[in-house]
């Protein structure tokens, strides 16, 4: 079956490719002979009612010093791909809000785009764990830092962040004596003007904050817990924590199989739980990550087919695109 396969990203030059997910989508498309193409969030843009893009055609390489090949841009409109993969890191800003726009503007041509674009827009990663508020921690979101003083103290050991940050930036550990707690909060909220999260604090991070990956309503068997380094609170690994696959507890595949009809609905295919300890914290459906360490260890484990290949997580990924496609189209 031949695809042609637009991915919006961050520039491919940039990437880390022995961890970047993108890149592990892009090797499982490449390996089904689809044609990839790179697009750059700013490269979109809409002319008499129609979305066009200046996009490079790619080939792609597991290779850390040499990981892709790229042709010239050429300008097309997005009508002409079929699948497009919205794999922008945040922020979630107003340019990233405007190109959801002009991707659901794609999708009305007929274009596939996962995650769905309205949705991106609708499923803010850390307030939407309020759907499921029975799995979360005691959680406040507020731009009120007296209100959120108050809630330190109550459960005397506290996190707060913003509600538009990624990869554990801005993130703080608050207890009631803590000196900065007033110049911490006045500065989350800009003196009482911006909304943040509370959690309370959840000990069990010490074990590691659980990446599960749910792809098409249904958990990956593995989940990288996210270690903190030695003396952090955060297990990001953009924060310097450590990545540990861990077999799929009873519990968190049950939460996550709890989560999926209602993930799915909303065309979020590729989605990343974050679970410390039994308590979900965060759904992230942006740009979800944790995809080549899981398969490296989840293949360490398994032999890989006649052909050499071994499939992944990004080919489940793949195969759900295909399949929605089919029954929308």
């Amino acid at each position: 079956m031949s695809v042609s396969l637009g991915i919006v990203m961050d520039p491919i030059e940039s990437i880390a490719p022995y961890k970047d997910t993108t890149l592990a989508m892009m090797l499982a498309a490449q390996e089904r002979g689809w044609s990839i193409h790179i697009i750059m969030q700013e490269d979109i843009y809409l002319h008499m009612g129609r979305v066009h893009a200046s996009m490079r055609k790619v080939s792609v390489y597991d290779d850390n010093d040499h990981w892709f090949d790229a042709n010239n841009e050429v300008d097309a409109p997005l009508s002409e791909l079929d699948i497009i993969l919205m794999r922008k890191d945040p922020p979630f800003n107003m340019d990233y809000i405007y190109t959801t726009y002009l991707l659901e503007r794609a999708a009305v041509e007929g274009v596939l785009v996962s995650n769905r674009p309205a949705s991106l827009r609708d499923v803010n990663e850390k307030l939407y764990t309020a759907w499921f508020s029975e799995h979360c921690p005691p959680t406040l979101v507020t731009a009120n830092a007296a209100r959120l003083k108050r809630f330190v103290i109550e459960h005397e050991d506290a996190i707060v962040k913003p509600l538009d940050g990624m990869g554990g930036e801005s993130i703080y550990r608050l207890t009631p004596n803590d000196p900065n707690i007033n110049v911490v909060l006045e500065y989350m909220t800009r003196d009482d003007k911006r909304q943040i999260m509370a959690q309370r604090y959840l000990p069990e991070i010490v074990d590691g904050d659980k990446r599960v990956l749910v792809v098409n309503g249904k958990p990956v068997s593995h989940a990288l817990a996210r270690v903190p380094a030695q003396g952090e609170t955060r297990g990001n690994l953009a924060a310097g924590g450590r990545g540990v696959p861990i077999p799929l507890n009873d519990h968190d595949r049950k939460l996550a199989e709890s989560l999926g009809p209602h993930l799915v609905e909303k065309g979020l295919l590729f989605v990343g739980l974050d679970i410390i300890g039994t308590s979900l914290t965060e759904i992230n459906v942006t740009s979800p990550t944790c995809v080549r360490e899981l398969d490296n260890h989840i293949n360490e484990q398994s032999s890989k087919g006649s052909d050499g290949y071994q499939r992944g997580i990004a080919d489940d990924y793949l195969d759900a695109l295909v399949d929605v496609r089919a029954t929308t189209s």
